[in-house]
């Protein structure tokens, strides 16, 4: 096997044209996460919120604009949080303005969280304009284009996903 160059691609064999290929697109990849991570670091640092808050406050604004509040038993097995952290945080988006608390209309005893007015405005101010960015990309693609895509994403997906089966190990430690 070769000495891999800076360009090269990691550990991956470049000595076929296939293999090549194969590495030029894990390489965009591996690039397209790297920047995707970056804006999620810069947006939850311009609306001074954590990765699990901006999650929270996205599956929140989907429910409710789907027409239904969320408790927040069910906020926190979506987010996989154990009931403190899950009371950790809705404490911490009510007092930074992103969520409501708000009586259950039918069961007295629990509360629905919503996400304010307010929260769905800032999200929208501050992705839009990256989120239209992305949209004009994904348009330029023509219908062979966009099958191709999504189906090699479906497919790095799938093959993530079954590295994380096969070692479980892996998952709970955290290196998956």
């Amino acid at each position: 096997m070769k000495r891999l160059g800076a360009g090269d691609g990691y550990w991956y064999p470049t000595s076929e044209s296939r293999r090549a290929t194969a590495v030029r697109v894990l390489n965009a990849l591996r690039e397209y996460r790297a920047s995707e991570t970056a804006m999620r670091r810069r947006t939850r640092s311009s609306m001074a919120m954590g990765e699990t808050d901006l999650l929270a406050l996205r599956y929140l604004l989907d429910a409710e604009k789907a027409g239904h509040g969320t408790r927040p038993k069910e906020l926190a097995a979506r987010l996989g949080m154990t009931s403190a952290s899950m009371t950790a945080l809705v404490d911490r988006m009510v007092s930074g303005g992103y969520v409501t608390r708000e009586p259950h209309p039918v069961d007295r005893r629990a509360i629905i969280l919503r996400p304010t007015p307010g929260a769905d405005e800032e999200v929208r101010h501050t992705l839009s304009q990256m989120h239209q960015r992305m949209i004009e990309v994904a348009e330029s693609l023509t219908p062979q284009q966009a099958d191709a895509v999504t189906v090699f994403l479906q497919r790095m997906r799938d093959a993530v996903d079954t590295v994380d089966a096969e070692h479980p190990d892996l998952v709970s430690a955290g290196q998956s």
